[in-house]
Parts: C-alpha cells; structure tokens; sequence
C-alpha cells in the first residue's frame, strides 16, 4: 500500500512540474542538434540583457525591439501549433522536432519585432504617414505577437486584444454609450508599431530593462537550490508549532515569492515537502493543498520584487521604485500574517499538533548549510533599499554575486568531500548556463504578456481614457463601492485567464485612472497608488479563482485532491487579502501616504494585522473556540474598527489627528471576544501547547 502512496505522489508532483514547465517556457523537448537551438538563443538572450545595466549603451527603443524579437523567435520554436494533433495530422504538434514552418516563423516574427531597429532613422521622418512596407510589416507584427501569446498563456489575452483592435475601427459605429471617434489604419499602425505608445510602451520597456533580471536572478537561486533550503529553514523554525508544516510552507513561499514571480513554481519548489507534511500531522487533502495556494500566490504581494508589477507600477505612477515598496509593504505582511493566522485556526479546528524534533532539520545547522543564498539576496536587498541604486543594477550586482557563488558551490562541496575539483567545476559551469537558459525561457510569458496588453493601451490612448471613466461612472451610478466592486469583479474575471501581470497592466490602462476621475467627480480622493495596488490585488487573486486557477491544479495535482475544491478552498483563505484594496482605498494609512513616521507605520501595520486576524475568524468560524453566530458581526466590526480608525473617529466626533485613539474601541472588542470564548476552548486544545 505504501509504494502505491508513493507512485501516486510522485504522479502528482510530476503532473505539477508539467504546469509549472508549461507556465516557465518549456513547450518542446526537441532531440538531435535541435535540442541546442532553444537553450542557445535563450542564454543569448540573457547574456544581452545581463551587457545592458554595464556595458552596452543602445537607444531604449532599440532594447525593447531586440527584447521582444528573442521572446517572439522562442515562443515558435519552443511551442506547437497545436498541442494535440487534430484529424491525425501531427505536423503541427510536434514535440520532439521543430518543424521547418516554425523556424521560419520564429525568424519572420523576429524581423518584425526588429524592423522598427533597422528602419528606424526612416520611420521617425515618416510617422503618421506610413509607406505601404511599413504598414504590411506593422501588421504582420501584431499577428504573430497575438499568435504567440495564444501559444504561450492561451486565448484569453489574444481574444481581448482583438476585440480592441475591432472597436478602435469600430468606434464611430457602436451605441451612443460606448461609441468613439475611431481611428484610421495609418493611425493605428503608427500608434502600435511605430511608437514607443502601443506594443513598444512602458510594460515592454520594464520587462526588458528590469524584470527580466529579477527573473533571471530567480531563477539562478532556484537552480543552485535555494528553494530547497528556504523550506528546509522554514520547517527547522517552525516544524514543532501547532500546524508547523503549513506555516513552513508559508514561510518557504514568501521567501520563494521574493524572487519569483510564478505561484505554480513557488508551489512545485515548496509544495513537494510541505502537503505531503501537512497531510502527515493531519491536514486533510484539500486543506494541505489550499494553504500551499495561498501562501504561493500571496507570494506575489511581497515586496521587493512582487512578480513583475512593482517595476511597472513605478513607471505608471511616476514615482521611485522604493516608493511602491513602502506603499505595499504593510498590505503584503498584513496579509502573510494572517494566512498564518489561519493555519493556525486550521490546525485548532482539527486536533493537530507541530512535528516532533527529531524529524525536523536542526535549525543552526540548516541556516549555515545555505547561509551563501542569504548573502546575494542582503546584496539586492541593501542595494535597492540603502543605497538606493536603480532596480536593474541593484539586480545586476546581486546576479553578479550569484554567479560567484554558482561557480563555487559544486568545487567546495567536491573539496569537503575529497572528491576532484575539475568535474565539479564543469559541472557548476552548466549549472549556470542553464540557469541562464531557464531565466530566458521564464520571460517569454512576461515579455509577450506586456507586449500584447501594450495593444490594448495603445487602442485606450488613441481616445478611450475619457469614455471609459465615463461608462464606469453611467455602470457605478456615482457611487465609489459600486465602481470598486465593478473593477474587482472584472479583475478576476480577465484574470482568470491571464498571467499576472497581463492584468494588471489591462486592469491599470482601463480601470485605474477612471477610479480616480470617478472618485473626484464625487469629492472623493484617491491617490493614483492606492488605485493601482487595487488592480494589482485583484489580478494575483485571479490566479486561485476557481474554476481556471492553475495554481490550484498544481497543488492538487500533489496533494491527490479535487482541483475545483482546492481552489474554492484557497479561494475562502484568500478572502482575508480581498478586503485589503478595499480598505486601503478609503483608509491611505494603510498604504503608508502621507506617514513618514516609523512608529506611527508600525502602529498601523499591528493594528492592520489584529483587523485581518479578526476577519480570518468571521470567514473561518473560529477564534479559540468554534464561533456563535452573533459573534461574526463582533470580529467584522473589530475589522472594520482597526481598519477604519478615520471613520470610527468621524462618528464620534474626535479630530482626524486623533483617529488612532479609536484602535483601542476595537482592541477591547477584540480582547471581550476572547474573554466570552475563552470557557469554550476544547478540552484537548488546553492540554496542548501552542504556539
């Protein structure tokens, strides 16, 4: 019966790692001289981004072209047509061969993407009055860059991009509500291909210039086996608590999540020892699974990197990047703090005790046997918070850093175990080129993810901005929460089907400025941060929105359980980040505008954390002992208490400077809550000691 158990996971850890090779960029596995082709151009593609920060001085443009030209030749050799041959014909889903087709197709889209580089001189004369080559190549360029992000992240985004490229010709014939001036084909071509307003814009330009370094240093750490020692460090920290194996993996994910930008390769890395852990001290299938999911996809909250969208959020606002983290950090922690809140409810509501000592790591011994990861992240966190370099050279000295300490992993251990140096040299040599590799195919997703969603801010540039504030304001009949219901609701839904960034960036063109225009035509402020953290949020809780979330089949696929019910289940744990946006729309504080204090920033983050602890209790019907039913209105006004100081201290009249007396309303409902549940804690959970 065992081994059966065993096969059975190994199945679902292998079905996981199949999702998260999709999601990295591994399509094909081609054999022969073929197999070198991919990984060749992807570790050049590196290599061109790692001359940039230092070495190469080209014209910003140049960059994003060049940037976009490898993705585009990598998507088409790297995936299929077609995933399964349809009517027998297989020539178009081949997996172990690249066809001739798709070679020629990966060079033609290439020159599209750098036709803009080798003509520029001529295209900056002829802007606005494109010739007849310029237009046909303008095109072809927006053909093969939806085809392949059909390829690499589905239909969703493709279809969306579509539908705005119709309406920007379609305008001037659509209902009164929604109808516009339109645009000519001369217009339309100059806007997407010959500007830097369309598919070359700001997401581009962050993905080339910044991401794919953070990316590439991920990937670098996740292949000289940083993953493994986080969750190796988690579990010796906190095994032995109540629930121990779900708070490593939250831990083990927030510490994955500050370099990468993939829930389901946060779940692979962490997921294979936590669930089956959890499933261990008694988490059942479904539950085990959920947590790995949200603490996975919370990984993207966590501040310095927060997948790719912090860079970008910096350019759309026009703030220094350090600004974004300062104004995510609390949200983020408040957040991870309760999700280990709930493991914590979860591990009372079921019995379950931590691991015993002897079958977790030693703790000192685990910390020093990896202490060299920890030393490229301090550089990179010293170098965007202390001395405040620009992100892609904070990111260019931590990879630096990492290579030393990929070259001189494998002779050291070689060393210590009297074994010879050469081979182990050789082998870290490969070790990091295929790092180099895997950090190419990693950005094939985010480079066409922000390539494509740039032709949807190039149609709202063209003159929808305005019109857009104006539907949203008809649909929300004026009212503030009906507008920012409206906007959650469609970033889940287009979410569903895009990767992260893809939504934010969406969500950020139509979505954030008409949040702030609509606000202000009804006397209400919101600064363009809070607006654009909202469309943030809303976009990483897509990923576990059932029924699409991929993040909850990997965790499934591991922990044996229903997909559907694992990523309802994550969804419930989610909850807590959901009301986050919400408040910290009516409530800036939480954002940190405007607080320059660090007493009074630590004040609001505990304050924050008590809230959402309380809100984990309402969802979860479980404080210290099983809730009444009168008691969730309690939790939800402790919530709304600790969240809304301003509020409270409107109604009873106390000045806003003296908001912050109000916490102490809601910490005494908080601690009577206790005090009423307190006769009621289960028999065996006063025997146990808890963390």
């Amino acid at each position: 019966m065992s081994n059966i158990r065993i096969d059975k996971i190994e199945d679902g850890v292998e079905q996981a790692k199949r999702l998260a090779e999709e999601e990295e960029g591994i399509g094909r596995k081609p054999q022969g001289w073929q197999k070198y082709l991919i990984p060749t151009i992807a570790i050049a593609w590196s290599l061109f981004q790692l001359s940039l920060p230092k070495w190469l001085l080209i014209d910003s443009t140049y960059i994003r072209a060049i940037h976009l030209a490898f993705a585009l030749a990598l998507v088409y050799l790297n995936y299929p047509l077609l995933k399964k041959p349809v009517f027998g014909v297989k020539y178009f889903s081949r997996h172990r061969r690249i066809p001739i087709l798709d070679m020629l197709l990966a060079a033609f889209a290439a020159y599209c993407a750098l036709y803009l580089v080798i003509n520029y001189d001529e295209l900056v004369v002829r802007y606005g009055s494109p010739s007849v080559m310029d237009t046909v190549v303008g095109l072809a360029l927006v053909g093969v860059l939806l085809e392949a992000a059909r390829r690499t992240i589905g239909p969703a985004l493709p279809i969306i991009a579509t539908g705005f490229i119709i309406y920007a010709f379609a305008g001037p014939y659509m209902p009164d509500l929604i109808a516009f001036k339109g645009t000519s084909m001369n217009r339309f071509v100059g806007q997407m291909t010959m500007s830097t307003e369309g598919i070359y814009g700001i997401p581009l330009d962050v993905s080339a210039t910044i991401v794919f370094l953070f990316v590439l240093f991920g990937a670098m750490l996740d292949k000289a086996g940083a993953g493994h020692y986080f969750i190796q460090l988690s579990l010796s920290l906190l095994g032995r608590f109540k629930g121990g194996p779900a708070k490593a993996a939250i831990m083990g994910s927030g510490l994955t999540g500050l370099v990468s930008g993939s829930s389901i390769a946060n779940i692979v890395t962490t997921g294979t020892f936590t669930i089956p852990m959890m499933k261990r001290v008694g988490y059942p299938s479904t539950k085990a699974a959920a947590i790995e999911v949200a603490a996975s996809t919370d990984g993207q909250l966590a501040p310095p990197i927060m997948g790719a969208a912090a860079f970008i959020i910096a350019e759309y606002v026009n703030v220094p990047y350090i600004e974004v983290v300062k104004a995510a950090a609390i949200p983020a922690f408040a957040s991870y703090a309760a999700l280990f809140y709930i493991s914590h409810i979860e591990a009372s509501k079921l019995g379950i005790r931590g691991m015993s000592k002897s079958e977790l790591p030693l703790f000192f011994k685990t910390l020093m046997s990896g202490v060299h990861y920890l030393i490229p992240l301090a550089m990179l966190l010293y170098e965007l918070i202390v001395v405040r370099h620009s992100p892609e050279l904070a990111a260019f000295n931590a990879i630096m850093v990492m290579f030393v300490i990929m070259l001189l992993q494998e002779p050291v251990i070689a060393y210590r175990n009297k074994q010879p140096m050469l081979p182990a040299l050789g082998k870290s040599i490969i070790n990091i080129l295929e790092a180099l590799a895997s950090g190419g195919r990693n950005m094939v997703a985010v480079a066409l993810a922000t390539a494509a969603a740039g032709i949807i801010v190039g149609v709202v540039a063209l003159g929808l901005g305005n019109l857009i504030s104006e539907i949203i304001d008809v649909l929300s009949m004026g009212n503030v929460v009906l507008m920012l219901v409206i906007t959650a609701i469609a970033s889940l839904i287009i979410g569903m089907g895009l990767p992260t960034t893809a939504t934010y960036i969406v969500m950020a063109s139509l979505t954030a400025p008409a949040i702030v225009n609509v606000g202000a035509m009804q006397g209400f402020i919101v600064p363009l941060m809070a607006a654009h953290l909202f469309c943030f949020y809303f976009g990483i809780l897509a990923d576990d929105t059932p029924p699409v979330g991929l993040a909850a089949y990997a965790a499934a696929a591991i922990a044996k359980s229903p997909p559907i019910s694992t990523g309802l289940q994550g969804f419930m744990y989610d909850i807590r980040t959901a009301i986050l946006p919400f408040m910290f729309i009516f409530n800036t504080d939480l954002i940190l505008h405007n607080v320059y204090s660090w007493t009074q920033g630590i004040l609001i983050f505990v304050m924050t954390c008590l809230g959402n602890f309380a809100f984990a209790s309402a969802t979860q019907g479980w404080f210290i002992a099983r809730n009444k039913v009168w008691e969730i209105p309690l939790f939800l006004c402790v919530t709304f208490i600790l969240m809304r100081p301003d509020q409270i201290a409107s109604w009873i009249g106390l000045a806003q400077d003296q908001r912050y007396w109000t916490y102490l309303i809601g910490v005494g409902l908080f601690i009577a809550i206790y005090l009423m549940q307190r006769p009621r804690i289960p028999k065996t959970e006063q025997d146990t000691v808890t963390a």
